[in-house]
């Protein structure tokens, strides 16, 4: 397959101001990698998610930055012509500029990363500057914010009411100041997120905010049914149901094995009987012989 041309944030840009939408999907492998950038998915998220879809916690919390740099340098690999972005995990971006700069590092240099993506409004705004300043591009994540779960009370759907709305406007429009190329809204009302898609001038990027954004994002796990059982998310649509096929294709193989049906005469490799025999009887020979 061609390769493509990779997104930059200048393109992106200009896709918002052209009214095409972006497509974003998170990848924590290299063949989901490659998968998604054949399907034309414009950017990739290193998320870290992967925390629950991956391995196996019950929130991002414990996902460390060795964790994010090992999953994207694998997405790197195989996505080499799609914008790739890296989640700053849990607590590294929420010291000293100097211990921060450190983790985006890696994952820039180690991870293969483009871009990274934090968590917050207003009051990582300054952390963004200086991120932005270093040379790195920023997109940012207001709305509901995984890491910070416990503190706002669970997974509730944020910009319910005009404070809150206003909230989340005033967030948006000091990160864009700070120099987020974008932003990404999760689990916000509509017509918040319409409203703050309408005043930035950078692309907002939603995930259960609506469709006045300006690109969608989605959990690959969720898109694809990648899981044992799926809990239903009324913000998600599903494309197919691999969890399913990938089980009962694992359960044929098992009982095939368990039947003998596999290998069959077709899975296995004949050798010349008359060299074989030879071999095989001069090895018995000198067993005898000794």
């Amino acid at each position: 397959m061609a390769a493509k041309m990779p997104l930059n944030i200048l393109k992106m840009k200009k896709m918002k101001q052209e009214g095409h939408p972006i497509t974003m999907i998170t990848a924590y492998d290299y063949p989901t990698a490659q998968l998604a950038e054949e399907a034309g998915v414009d950017m990739l998220l290193i998320g870290d998610s992967l925390g629950n879809v991956v391995l196996g916690y019950d929130s991002t919390i414990p996902v460390t930055i060795d964790d994010i740099v090992y999953h994207s340098r694998a997405v790197a690999r195989g996505a080499g012509s799609t914008f790739i972005v890296a989640d700053l995990p849990f607590m590294t971006y929420h010291g000293s500029i100097d211990e921060t700069l450190k983790s985006v590092r890696r994952l820039m240099q180690e991870g293969h990363a483009h871009a990274i993506k934090l968590e917050g409004g207003a009051e990582i705004a300054d952390t963004v500057k200086a991120i932005v300043q270093a040379g790195v591009p920023v997109i940012a994540h207001i709305g509901l914010t995984p890491q910070s779960v416990h503190q706002i009370g669970g997974y509730r759907i944020q910009g319910k009411d005009e404070k809150d709305a206003q909230r989340l406007l005033d967030d948006a429009l000091a990160l864009e100041a700070a120099g987020a190329f974008g932003i990404v809204l999760e689990l916000v009302t509509e017509e918040a997120a319409t409203t703050i898609s309408q005043q930035l001038s950078i692309p907002t990027i939603g995930i259960g905010a609506g469709r006045g954004c300006d690109g969608q994002v989605l959990v690959f796990h969720d898109a694809v049914k990648y899981t044992s059982s799926y809990r239903e998310k009324r913000f998600v649509k599903t494309y197919a149901d691999v969890g399913n096929t990938i089980r009962a294709a694992l359960q044929e193989y098992v009982n095939e094995v368990r039947s003998g049906a596999f290998p069959a005469e077709q899975h296995v490799f004949s050798g010349d009987q008359e060299a074989l025999g030879s071999l095989y009887g001069a090895k018995r020979k000198v067993e005898t012989q000794s």
